[in-house]
């Protein structure tokens, strides 16, 4: 059979602009490629700036998961910085970062993903959608499409959460370099408590009855989307002033074992991305943000991150799993199911966190600008292991870089021609009708893909194509 070639552009409920492309054989995918089409240069913007404007710019970055950036940005700042963060401010933190996670998982379950397997009204935003593969009985497919509603509400919640201590969302103000600047009160833990525990009833009651119903019904999507099958974590929320101890550990799964994490060995290839080429292969701390929109060969904006040459998955189920809290395989259902796991682990987390807060003591520590120096900030978002790193000279911003899920995630093939996740994930996949491909959209939704983070303009003097989009 003559090969059939699907694309996607871009592809929908989802923040940014990512085009998929597979190539369809014998009903089968036989190969894929993930484009990043957009390119804002924030890595560029920051050159020249006074180092503690990081922690907002990159906030910038992304509307769903600024927590992610302000947090690994201001770690960044505190190693250039060399200064210890008291533990209030660390706690503080924490649980901005946790309530952005908490309300991240829910938007990407009922906002994003669940309207690939429920049949909500003939409205927007329930429509346009694709057409066939809807298994839910009735009943059920009409109290998700309650929950979907519900779920806005429980958001809303986890934003004004984050404001207690943040300020404002999206993005918070109250992170600085060595700590944040609000002060805990009774009336201020009060408050975020008493939201905590309405978003934590609604996922135990709600969320991860709705993910395991999902799970039921469309069980083979357990054997779907795997990919490379390589797991990465960074580590996040520090249990501990000097970060040796962590709610979530950093590690890697690789060929069926647990291996330790080394930030030395990050690279990032660009051969198939639209960067000069002599930026390949280079650690973080050396690469650079050069753009070459003509580049022949290339077809993404997307740079590829590897660890020691090899693409590795990030996200909920790299974390969940690294730490040993879920290990039920590696698939579209696994992604799901590990995300909303997660979010309980958090919110249980959060109110052992918020009995920890001691009013009245140090929430930051005074720090200068140093003259020179590096620093390396490594969290993880909601959507995967985050890092970024400055060098700083003349106590300006000479170089900025950030490495975020969704590059490891949709990242294009490597200088060796190996493909990223996403890529590899929907290889091998059956497709049950080309022009109603549900099983390439739930896959790519599984990883919730975030493409403004990832690619930091259109690009300059391109065609104007056009493609169906659902």
């Amino acid at each position: 059979m003559a090969t059939q070639r699907i694309t996607i552009d871009p592809v929908t409920r989802i923040e940014g602009h990512l085009k998929i492309t597979v190539e369809v054989e014998d009903g089968k995918i036989v190969d894929a490629y993930s484009s990043g089409t957009l390119w804002r240069g924030i890595e560029v913007i920051l050159r020249g700036r006074d180092p503690r404007d990081a922690a907002q710019i990159t906030q910038r970055i992304c509307g769903v998961c600024p927590m992610g950036h302000g947090t690994a940005s201001i770690l960044c700042l505190d190693d250039a910085f060399k200064v210890t963060v008291p533990d209030n401010g660390r706690i503080i933190r924490n649980l901005l970062l946790a309530a952005n996670h908490v309300q991240s998982h829910i938007l990407h379950f009922y906002h994003l993903a669940a309207l690939d397997y429920v049949q909500g009204p003939e409205v927007s935003p329930f429509i346009p959608r694709y057409k066939g593969d809807y298994r839910l009985p009735k009943k059920v497919n009409d109290q998700y499409v309650e929950h979907y509603l519900q779920a806005l509400e429980v958001r809303k919640k986890c934003h004004e959460m984050l404001a207690v201590f943040g300020g404002k969302m999206p993005p918070q103000m109250t992170m600085v370099v060595g700590g944040v600047t609000v002060q805990p009160t009774v009336d201020s833990i009060a408050s975020f408590l008493w939201r905590l525990r309405q978003i934590k009833e609604f996922i135990n009651n709600v969320y991860i009855p709705d993910v395991l119903a999902v799970a039921e019904v469309y069980s083979d999507y357990k054997k779907i989307g795997k990919g490379h099958g390589y797991l990465l974590s960074y580590g996040s929320f520090p249990l501990d002033a000097q970060g040796k101890n962590k709610l979530f550990k950093a590690g890697r799964w690789y060929k069926d074992r647990i291996l330790t994490f080394d930030a030395g060995k990050i690279t990032e290839d660009v051969k198939y991305s639209w960067y000069k080429d002599d930026n390949t292969g280079k650690h973080p701390y050396n690469g650079m943000t050069d753009p070459e929109p003509e580049k022949k060969g290339a077809y993404s904006w997307l740079k590829s991150p590897r660890y020691e040459g090899q693409p590795y998955e990030v996200g909920p189920l790299a974390r969940m799993w690294v730490n040993g809290d879920y290990r039920q395989g590696i698939s579209v259902i696994d992604r799901h199911a590990a995300r909303a796991f997660e979010a309980k682990k958090l919110v249980e987390a959060m109110e052992e966190w918020l009995l920890q807060l001691k009013p009245g003591e140090p929430t930051c520590t005074a720090a200068k600008v140093p003259d020179t120096a590096e620093g390396m900030g490594l969290t993880e978002a909601a959507r995967g292991a985050l890092g970024h790193w400055i060098k700083i000279s003349k106590k300006k911003i000479e170089n900025y870089q950030a490495v975020v899920p969704t590059t490891w995630n949709a990242c294009p093939r490597d200088d060796k021609g190996i493909r990223g996740p996403i890529e590899e994930a929907l290889v091998g996949t059956p497709i049950a009708d080309v022009d109603n491909p549900l099983e390439v959209v739930r896959i790519i939704r599984s990883f919730d893909p975030c493409i403004a983070c990832a690619v930091h303009l259109i690009k300059p003097n391109g065609q104007m194509k056009k493609f169906r989009v659902i």
